[in-house]
């Protein structure tokens, strides 16, 4: 099945403790890059979330971003910092003594001080968020992947139009080609007789050579049996897709490329060059389409 190299998919879990909502948006890349944004105390669970991410993204740039939420307020512990405290006592007394000064050092003052009472994220088990995270990730990964899919199908559809047009194209320039020569004879046999005005007779069997080299340097028979050829593998590529397509489409593009523009030079004929022309505009399109497919 053909696949988009853009979407966005979206999972939530919760556990009871916790609520995870995990993010994924893709864009297009050349390789398979997975970037994960999660807070630092759950770095652990990096690299198992790529791994699942990987396993539905072959190819493309994908974000992924999680985010938790605590539904427990036992999420943390407040500890007091005792040798701070400490600290802040001794130098208080100091002050006091030394500037002789009035007033208690109470426990408002002392527990104001900075840095006296620190808070300390519960230690949790591992196995535990990383159940949760998973479980978030991989919605999020289906999600994403259903609609690269979806994507994916209606690229395919455009592209399967296309390919139809410049196979047209190829088949109405199939039945101009064997015309080209013989106008071209004409031509030669009107110029003649206008420049010599009749006074000289020239053998027939000299233009005969003349039109037989220009037809063998205007054949473009290979040239268009390769490109309809192009056509017919960019269709079987898209309804045979079994896995990621983007790359093979891109170098059938260019072989596309290829033998659009060797007709174009070689035709001799203002008709065929500009029917020529809107395949390579078809073409175009192609490869910008391709662009966004895995």
């Amino acid at each position: 099945m053909v696949k988009s190299m853009t979407g966005f998919g979206r999972g939530e879990y919760s556990d009871g403790k916790r609520s995870v909502t995990a993010e994924i948006r893709t864009v297009n890349h050349r390789y398979a890059d997975v970037t994960v944004k999660m807070p630092k105390r759950y770095s652990f669970a990096e690299d198992t979330v790529r791994s699942i991410v990987k396993e539905k993204i072959r190819r493309g740039k994908a974000e992924v971003s999680v985010i938790f939420e605590s539904l427990s307020e036992a999420d943390v512990t407040v500890r007091l910092n005792t040798p701070v405290a400490e600290q802040y006592l001794e130098n208080l007394r100091l002050l006091k003594e030394t500037y002789q000064l009035g007033g208690e050092i109470d426990i408002q003052l002392l527990s104001s001080m900075p840095d006296v009472m620190k808070t300390v994220p519960d230690v949790e088990d591992e196995e535990e968020i990383l159940n949760v995270i998973c479980e978030a990730v991989r919605q999020a990964a289906r999600a994403n992947d259903d609609m690269r899919i979806t994507e994916g199908q209606r690229l395919a559809e455009d592209l399967l139009q296309r390919g139809e047009i410049i196979r047209g194209i190829v088949s109405s320039i199939e039945e101009r080609a064997p015309q080209v020569a013989k106008e071209y004879v004409q031509k030669l046999n009107d110029r003649i007789s206008e420049l010599l005005d009749g006074s000289v007779e020239i053998p027939e069997d000299r233009i005969l050579t003349e039109a037989a080299i220009f037809a063998d340097k205007a054949n473009i028979t290979e040239e268009l049996v390769r490109l309809d050829s192009h056509m017919k593998q960019l269709k079987e590529i898209l309804t045979e897709a079994k896995g990621p397509i983007g790359k093979k489409l891109d170098f059938l593009v260019q072989e596309m490329n290829r033998e659009a523009n060797t007709i174009g030079s070689k035709a001799n004929d203002l008709e065929i060059t500009s029917r020529m022309l809107e395949a390579k505009s078809e073409i175009e399109k192609i490869r910008e389409q391709v662009q966004n497919i895995e």
